[in-house]
């Protein structure tokens, strides 16, 4: 399902430098930079809020619309989100300029549906090792995320990144062989399960008969 439009107000940077980005995010706002289609960098500032909330709305892996003035102004895609190490808060967005129908790398988000049979009828654990693939394909179509049925699978069966459909028009660049889900035992039925073992080991161990008693010094 391809998303809705998000947009983004944004406003020109006269001024660039630490100081001037400090005094940006005192003011709730994020200084970012769109670059792309080979002209110069423009410096941009936006609201950290309604950034935030774009994001949380789809704006980190798809199509984004900026205005300015009110008005129209590019369509890009978020590349870069620098927060800071400690507080998490978005320090820096890099944007990419791109046409409405351009092909474009993207990296979009997995969704599983269902619940493993290794899980609801063995008691297994399911582990997503991927979270996200690459895909390329036109930018005004690209998927809020991508889904795949975990369902069938059971205990030490895996999914990978070639068993997830793709929307038309749309190639996977993530290796196609790649884990994206599996399902294992739990560590507790991996202990009883090695303790069995060992216990049938045990009773079976085949007696020697007439063997001699070794004498303990």
């Amino acid at each position: 399902m391809a998303q809705k439009e998000l947009t983004l107000p944004v406003e020109r940077r006269t001024k660039t430098g630490t100081t001037s980005a400090q005094a940006l995010r005192r003011d709730g706002k994020i200084p970012g930079v769109l670059y792309g289609h080979g002209t110069a960098p423009l410096h941009l500032a936006f609201e950290a809020k309604l950034f935030d909330d774009l994001l949380h709305r789809g704006a980190r892996n798809g199509l984004l619309t900026l205005t300015l003035d009110g008005k129209k102004a590019d369509t890009v895609l978020v590349r870069e989100v620098a927060r800071n190490p400690v507080t998490r808060k978005i320090e820096h967005v890099d944007l990419q300029r791109v046409s409405e129908h351009e092909e474009v790398r993207a990296r979009v988000p997995i969704v599983t549906i269902g619940t493993a049979r290794g899980v609801r009828e063995f008691g297994g654990v399911m582990d997503v090792l991927v979270h996200e693939l690459e895909v390329e394909g036109p930018v005004d179509q690209l998927p809020d995320h991508l889904e795949i049925d975990v369902s069938d699978l059971g205990i030490h069966q895996h999914a990978g990144a070639s068993d997830i459909a793709l929307p038309n028009g749309f190639k996977l660049l993530t290796p196609p062989d790649t884990i994206v889900v599996s399902v294992e035992s739990s560590k507790t039925a991996q202990h009883l399960e090695e303790a069995a073992a060992g216990a049938t080991t045990e009773q079976l161990a085949p007696e020697v008969i007439g063997a001699t008693p070794q004498t303990q010094e």
